[in-house]
Parts: C-alpha cells; structure tokens; sequence
C-alpha cells in the first residue's frame, strides 16, 4: 500500500499539516496500543476536531496506523532456490514475525482478523507466498498453507509472549530475564511447528 497523501488545504500558500503519511508516522511513534485522538493530534501540533476531518474513528485512526506499519515491514526474501532451503527459509520468517510483533505491539489483530485485514495487506501476504512457491518451486497452495500456518501460530504465540512480559510485575533487569526464558521456549516451540508442518505438506502431495 502506498502512502497517498491528502490534498493541499486552501489557505495561504502553506503545506498541509495533516496528511495520511504524517498520522501514520505519529501513531507509529505513540505505538498502536497508546493511540488516541488527542494523542495524535497533539503530536501533529493540530486539534483533535481537525484530526476527524481526515479520520472519521478511532478504530479507522488505528487501521491506517496498523496499515502502514504492515507496509513498512520487510518480509525475508527465499534463501536461494533449493527446495530443502525452505526448511531454514520458515525459520528466518518465524524470527521476522517475531521481532515485528516485539517491535509492534497490538499490530497482531490487524495481521490475524480476516475483517481487520485491508486490501493492501491481503495483496501483501498473497505476493510473499507467489514469491515463495517460485522461488522453491512449489505449487501455489503448499506455500500458501506453510506460510499461514507459521504465520497464524507466531504472530499468536509472539503477540502472547511479549503481552506476558510486559505485565509482569518485576523490575526492569528481572522483566527482560523472564522475556528472553520465553523466548527461547518460543523459538523451541516454532522449530518444531515448522517441522511438523513440513512433514505434513510433504505428505499431502500427489505421489507422497
């Protein structure tokens, strides 16, 4: 999805203030679960009333914001061309997913909810998994399949792991010990998923 800003205010001669690329930038910057009105439009130096006339809700002002950080996400391209790299391929995108969720906390609904999904993001993850299927040469609903079923179980156990740590009621150094035990519970976890996974497409193709 690319970033569309608005079109110029009328007035006298001045940039716009408000744009879908600066509210983008400042509810990134606030994070996805601190997102209010006030909160944005404060830090866009305009008021929240103006703030409506480009966002009709709140839950419009963090679909834009999740949109955009969704945008901005780099998925891993394939590692080489070798099917037998696929394997190492789903690690490498299990740990991408995961570092994206620590990086964005709340963005994972947007990510996991059919109705919270925009265009933009369905074009988005149906474009990775064309890539894939090619690049490892695989037919189009196996790579489809992997990467769903990775995607769905680390977005849901990254978003529980990272919402966990952040309530734990401990000083900061005792926080990031217990964060860094359950991740490596969840790198474990993921490894044997994507093992699994990969055995069971194998076994449901033609000839198998």
């Amino acid at each position: 999805m690319e970033t569309t800003s608005l079109p110029p205010a009328r007035g006298r001669g001045r940039p716009p203030s408000i744009t879908h690329a600066r509210i983008a930038d400042a509810g990134i910057a606030l994070g996805l679960r601190n997102i209010t009105f006030v909160g944005v439009a404060c830090a866009l130096g305009v008021s929240h009333m103006a703030l409506y006339k480009h966002v009709a809700s709140l839950e419009a002002l963090k679909q834009l914001v999740a949109d955009e950080i969704i945008r901005r996400w780099k998925i891993p391209q394939a590692l080489g061309n070798e099917p037998e790299a696929l394997g190492a391929y789903l690690t490498v995108f299990s740990a991408s997913i995961q570092e994206f969720v620590k990086a964005h906390p709340g963005v994972t609904p947007y990510m996991l909810r059919r109705m919270a999904a925009s265009e933009a993001v369905i074009e988005k993850i149906q474009s990775h998994q064309r890539h894939i299927a090619q690049a490892y040469g695989i037919a189009q609903e196996r790579a489809q399949w992997l990467l769903a079923t990775v995607a769905f179980h680390c977005f849901a156990a990254a978003d529980t792991v990272y919402s966990v740590a952040a309530q734990e009621p401990v000083v900061d150094a005792d926080r990031a010990l217990e964060e860094a035990e359950m991740e490596v519970e969840f790198t474990r976890g993921m490894q044997a998923l994507i093992a699994g996974a990969l055995l069971l497409s194998e076994s449901d193709q033609p000839g198998a």
